[in-house]
């Protein structure tokens, strides 16, 4: 009997799943059939927990793996997330070609000694993943890969097929609860985005309200200067370029500068560039609609670096004297002044950007620098219990993903 990494059940062994399971190689081209459909399996379909699309072989692009029912799609594609996709006949597309991703290996488990959904299961444990993970090729990150022969050389436990049912049958009675909680965590998560989102709504009054006592409308270009930012060479010598904020800094309401990308810019060019502390940086270009004109705050991380922004990034600068910084972020937030910057985009090459000289003049309900300040104490303090549900929220995620390995991990050793 082959010794496998910890002793099994009477009646179970140990085998490499090469041995139960056969890999389907064929491959197809689908370009050379530009009007034929065909059903596709993707990476980013699994990913969302959609069907397959339906595509015609002019819309797909590049050589596929034919497929069959009866497999289990197994992704080489970043192995730190694994997928396991079972692929069964379905009645409506029952003269349809079926393709998948190259980036999937189809394992075809030999019927007599191997059940298709005790494989899927397995193949997401940690008792897998841990013997495959150490043979990866490919850069670190997304794009590393499992190799095939690393695969099919792992060991997995094999009990009879009628205890593989049972198994299967438990693990998804347990999962199901495990799923049902983390619906329960997303609604909770949604819950908290709505109250905050009308909380903003509740106090920043919409244009053409009556506005309280003591507030006034005014154009944000009055209270606020604006710039573009600047780009530059990347600095060979990290010490003689300067660090440039670029969108993928920008985490919620905060900048993030600690990954800001080091370029190399005119000293002369400096001045009229540098972030100060109450600085907001507005995101000018994306390809997602809700991320352009997305506003967040800088704030000096005092670790004697000259911080700059990047020409994708719109810096406002608000009076002092007027108006406080935090408010304008809030209210920037606010439902009434979302609707103003998802209004004022442009499409060009794909990508959204952000008609700034119309988001500029948008109206800004502006109450005494003391009330803005009260405000703003108000908003904090909301969002500070909203950030403790978060990560109340986060380890509970971490503990439900805990708790799924460990039903697998007793699953496996014939503890369930």
């Amino acid at each position: 009997m082959t010794e496998g990494p910890y002793k099994l059940p009477e009646g179970w062994r140990w085998v490499r799943l090469g041995e139960v399971c056969d890999v389907e190689r064929k491959t197809l081209d689908p370009r050379r059939f530009p009007e034929k459909e065909f059903f596709v399996y993707s990476i980013p379909a699994y990913d969302k927990n959609e069907f397959p699309e339906l595509l015609k072989g002019s819309e797909i692009g590049s050589a596929k793996l034919v497929i069959e029912a009866g497999v289990c799609l197994f992704s080489k594609l970043n192995p730190r997330i694994p997928r396991a996709w079972v692929i069964r006949r379905n009645p409506s597309v029952t003269n349809a070609t079926l393709l998948a991703s190259t980036e999937f290996i189809p394992l075809r488990p030999h019927s007599q000694l191997l059940d298709l959904e005790y494989l899927r299961t397995l193949l997401l444990s940690n008792i897998f993943l841990t013997q495959v993970r150490a043979d990866v090729t490919g850069a670190t990150g997304s794009r590393q890969r499992l190799r095939t022969e690393t695969v099919l050389d792992a060991f997995i436990p094999l009990p009879p097929l009628e205890e593989q049912r049972r198994i299967v049958a438990r693990v998804e009675e347990l999962m199901s609860r495990i799923r049902e909680a983390k619906r329960l965590r997303q609604e909770a998560k949604e819950e908290a985005e709505r109250l905050w989102q009308s909380i903003l709504s509740e106090t920043f009054p919409k244009p053409g309200s009556e506005l309280p006592k003591g507030w006034r409308w005014v154009r944000l270009g009055d209270v606020c200067e604006y710039r573009t930012g600047i780009w530059g060479p990347e600095a060979s010598d990290p010490t003689q370029g300067f660090p440039i904020i670029r969108s993928t800094e920008i985490e919620g309401l905060l900048i993030r500068p600690q990954t800001a990308s080091v370029r190399m810019v005119r000293r002369g060019q400096v001045d009229a560039y540098k972030l100060e502390t109450g600085d907001i940086l507005i995101n000018k270009s994306s390809g997602s609609p809700h991320l352009v004109g997305w506003p967040a705050i800088f704030e000096d991380p005092r670790d004697g670096k000259i911080y700059l922004f990047s020409n994708f990034m719109l810096r406002l600068r608000a009076d002092r004297r007027t108006l406080e910084p935090w408010f304008l972020l809030y209210y920037l937030h606010s439902p009434t002044a979302r609707s103003i910057y998802l209004g004022a985009q442009d499409t060009t090459s794909g990508l959204r950007n952000l008609r700034v000289r119309e988001f500029m003049v948008q109206p800004i309900p502006l109450p005494s620098l003391e009330e803005q300040r009260r405000i703003v104490a108000y908003f904090q303090d909301v969002q500070g219990k909203i950030r403790a549900l978060k990560e109340v929220q986060a380890q509970t995620e971490a503990e439900l993903k805990r708790l799924e390995q460990a039903i697998l991990d007793k699953a496996f050793r014939g503890e369930l």
